[in-house]
């Protein structure tokens, strides 16, 4: 039974800089890849670094050896992020498809390994994979009015 005084809400799609902003702005996402021919959705945390998304996987992840075995491309993932009030419904939410590379570079993993940390203990060995944005949606919900501000 839909509520007579729900306020009146609003989508307003976001341009790819402010998009790629409240993605940056908080630290949890979702991962989407492939896992035996099936998408396969993991709980991350992210940081932005030089306009890719990294995040920390194990030694072993599905997610490690697919884009371990992946050709110059890299894997198609997708990587969500929001930030939506779950009582008023308003917010923002970040869609980005891209290609995953597992980062090799020693120096490179070392250093991102000191901007980022798994967000559960006792995930092992940590293994960093870039992800290069191809396309990014990012969506408002807001009020009517559009008195709303972005949370992040």
């Amino acid at each position: 039974m839909p509520l007579d005084h729900a306020p009146a809400h609003r989508r307003i799609d976001l341009d790819l800089a402010e998009a790629l902003r409240l993605l940056g702005s908080v630290a949890l996402g979702r991962i989407v890849f492939t896992r035996q021919a099936l998408p396969t959705v993991r709980p991350v945390n992210h940081v932005l670094d030089r306009g890719d998304i990294v995040i920390l996987t194990h030694e072993g992840a599905a997610l490690t050896s697919h884009a371990e075995e992946a050709d110059d491309t890299g894997v198609v993932v997708a990587y969500e992020a929001d930030a939506i009030d779950p009582d008023t419904h308003l917010g923002w939410s970040v869609v980005v498809t891209g290609y995953a590379h597992l980062v090799t570079d020693p120096s490179e993993l070392m250093r991102i390994q000191h901007l980022l940390r798994f967000w559960a203990p006792g995930e092992g060995a940590a293994q960093a994979v870039r992800i290069r944005p191809e396309l990014v949606a990012g969506v408002l919900l807001t009020t009517s009015s559009g008195t709303a501000t972005t949370p992040g």
